[in-house]
């Protein structure tokens, strides 16, 4: 297409201010789609790299920066993107801010471009000029392309450089979700302005959008301690700030926010002694167990409590969460599959966090599940005097799973050393590293000794040396034991998925016979019914003749809940594996479009290359 063409082809479609406008008036109280209204369809990227078209597109704005003529300025940078090919980016480059004798004018083509621009490069530059060089008059354009998809992020950039826009965030903050919301967040969070602090107290806490660090710092912009602090508190208040500190207790990229959360304990003080206060409702009940669990064993025990005020804290949640009002909330919607997963994890969690405690042994291991709406729901917690390890002296991840620790035997002691990892960096080991000690038995102890990790904490402070800890052999293997074989933590489909993982331990050949070996199986995030299972097809691996650098796929095969007991979905999927080979049913998720052609299996057309 010539530049005329394109010319032509852009400015006969409205701007994308026209047709978010539009959208919006057409529903003004509707909800919006996850990520915003879609674009207008903006073609094909064709083209000079990314890095080019970015440099290409600021050698072209730069002299049209102080040009008077404010529509042939836009109009010229339109023609110059059509010719670039880039009318469908949105350029991530923070174009440097012009210098003050060019700053009417590029003020000017900033909104003329925001304003008319029918391309997403052409308005999101608009956006970057404004970033700079907006004012009030600028909100209630920038707040209708806000609702845009792909452009929140830019006009939440330009929002916050404007004083008197508060209003305009919290409005799209209202409308957006997800990822877009977390923008909206991170502006506000930074202002000292009542209208943002009250909308920071009703959002909802979602844990793909709120971090736990996100959580620290709201609880710091909203000044919590002082809100719980006076009396009455609004249950809604106490309810928001009981669920700010359970996403603090949740373990972040780079360290646990309640232990870099000044007013942890006096919150957790605040909090339990008005929990019966709130509502009883299930999600206030997974709340309050939440913090319970978290107090027993979490990051939260490291927190500098006074001698007992832990201790009291967890008795009165329990004499909360076991009267008969909050009792009754247990029962969930049965048809509500979200309610009914957080239902029965309340009942489990309860059960064996209020169970009659026996004196504290100096090493304890324990499997704690967090609310089934939380990532990283579940992980293997080591104490030794009291104390969580992994946060203590790691704090980058949570512990590794009971599948990994205790299914494996890998906490076992023998008389030849083992080294063991207890945790991985969230990021994982290869980006900010993992927690691995070794494990011994010796004469009438077992020892622990030979730490490895990280030689900083996220706190960026040196990390501590760690003692070598001796443990009494028996009560240490009791302890194993005990662990290893107590599963009231498991919902049933966590137990069927250690059933098949024990069966092809057991028996490799049902999948080694197909050519296949075992990834990986677990049980969906989003729905903890389904079990997923992943093997690699790798040809020549059942006779011993498999190239390692040959050809192979992975496949996946999901399976949906279908009701029967744990024992029986197990031994049906095993009987499954030995009889029919599980290339038939299970799809190709991974591997190379290549290698799916060369082996003569359909390579899924969402995916790429490798």
């Amino acid at each position: 297409m010539s530049a005329p063409d394109e010319r032509g082809a852009l400015t006969s479609r409205p701007s994308l201010y026209e047709y978010a406008l539009r959208l919006y008036r057409a529903e003004p109280e509707g909800r919006y789609p996850k990520g915003g209204y879609p674009l207008q369809d903006r073609g094909a990227r064709e083209g000079p790299s990314w890095s080019e078209t970015q440099d290409a597109a600021v050698a072209a704005l730069t002299p049209l920066l102080a040009d008077p003529d404010t529509v042939r300025a836009a109009d010229e940078f339109q023609r110059r993107l059509g010719e670039l090919g880039v009318q469908d980016r949105i350029f991530s480059r923070s174009l440097a801010k012009p210098s003050p004798d060019d700053e009417a004018a590029a003020r000017a083509l900033g909104r003329h471009l925001t304003r008319t621009g029918t391309s997403t490069a052409a308005v999101g530059v608009g956006l970057r000029l404004l970033a700079h060089l907006g004012e009030p008059e600028d909100v209630p354009y920038l707040k209708i392309l806000g609702l845009l998809r792909g452009l929140t992020r830019p006009v939440v950039d330009a929002l916050t450089g404007i004083d008197d826009s508060t209003s305009a965030l919290v409005w799209l903050g209202d409308r957006v979700q997800g990822r877009e919301r977390r923008h909206m967040i991170e502006a506000l969070v930074g202002r000292d302005d009542p209208a943002a602090r009250a909308w920071l107290m009703t959002i909802p806490l979602e844990p793909r959008t709120v971090f736990p660090a996100t959580a620290r710092r709201i609880a710091g912009a909203v000044r919590l301690a002082d809100i719980l602090s006076k009396d009455p508190v609004d249950p809604r208040a106490l309810a928001q700030g009981a669920r700010l500190l359970v996403r603090m207790t949740n373990v972040g990229d780079s360290q646990t926010e309640i232990l870099a959360y000044p007013q942890a304990v006096a919150a957790y003080e605040a909090i339990v002694a008005r929990s019966d206060q709130l509502p009883p409702t299930l999600d206030h009940y997974a709340t309050l167990l939440s913090l319970a669990l978290d107090l027993r064993s979490g990051p939260s025990v490291l927190l500098d409590w006074r001698p007992g005020q832990r201790e009291a804290l967890q008795r009165t949640l329990e004499r909360v969460l076991r009267s008969p009002a909050w009792a009754a909330v247990q029962a969930g919607d049965p048809g509500d599959r979200v309610a009914r997963h957080r239902a029965d994890w309340t009942r489990r969690t309860e059960q064996r966090l209020f169970a009659p405690r026996t004196a504290p042994a100096r090493f304890r291991v324990e499997v704690a599940v967090r609310d089934p709406l939380v990532p990283q729901a579940v992980e293997t917690r080591i104490l030794i005097d009291g104390r969580p390890l992994v946060p203590d002296a790691f704090g980058q991840g949570p512990g590794n799973s009971p599948e990994y620790l205790l299914d494996s035997g890998r906490l076992r002691a023998g008389t030849e050393p083992r080294e063991v990892q207890l945790a991985e960096a969230c990021c994982t080991e290869g980006c900010c590293g993992a927690f691995y000690v070794t494990i011994r038995r010796e004469g009438n102890h077992v020892v622990w000794r030979d730490w490895r990790r990280p030689d900083l904490l996220p706190s960026r402070r040196p990390v501590p040396e760690l003692p070598e800890y001796r443990f009494d052999a028996a009560e240490y293997d009791a302890e194993i034991a005990h662990a290893e074989n107590d599963r009231s933590w498991a919902w049933p489909a966590r137990e069927a998925t250690r059933l098949i993982a024990a069966g092809l331990r057991d028996r490799p050949g049902l999948l080694g016979r197909w050519d296949a070996k075992l990834d990986w199986i677990g049980t969906e995030f989003t729905d903890p019914d389904a079990i997923t299972l992943s093997f690699t097809y790798r040809p020549g691996l059942a006779a011993g003749r498999a190239v390692t650098d040959g050809p192979s796929l992975q496949f996946i095969w999901d399976l949906p809940d279908d009701g029967t007991p744990p024992e029986e979905r197990a031994a049906a999927v095993l009987r499954r594996l030995g009889a029919e080979d599980p290339k038939r049913y299970a799809e190709v998720r991974g591997g190379s479009r290549e290698d799916a052609e060369a082996l003569g299996y359909p390579w899924p057309e969402s995916r790429g290359r490798r």
